[in-house]
């Protein structure tokens, strides 16, 4: 389970976009994927068409592992884990730096 969402700046953690930031556009919780702004390009053939009349190669964002991204914490510059807690009747997330929550 994750607690990250549609628009959460992440950071990859693994594979050949290591380091890099981006914003989520997608989040696929029944396969554990997620497509990320800029991050993990391919190139996708487009046929002929009237938008593209000789065809086209186009980058596109491909989905990649959930577990490969970490919540991006501005302030540190690194990825953090999230909790939840409950204030004032509401579920919100908190910021784990140490992967474990701050109150204990």
């Amino acid at each position: 389970m994750t607690r990250l969402r549609k628009g959460d700046t992440v950071i990859v953690i693994a594979g050949a976009d290591r380091g890099r930031t981006g914003r989520i556009l997608e989040v696929d919780r029944d396969n554990g994927r997620v497509v990320v702004e800029g991050i993990n390009m391919h190139w996708k053939h487009m046929r002929r068409s009237q938008e593209h009349p000789q065809g086209a190669r186009i980058q596109r964002e491909s989905p990649m592992q959930i577990s490969n991204v970490a919540f991006h914490d501005a302030q540190s510059g690194k990825g953090v884990r999230l909790g939840a807690r409950v204030e004032g009747g509401r579920k919100v997330r908190i910021m784990c730096p140490g992967g474990k929550p701050a109150d204990g």
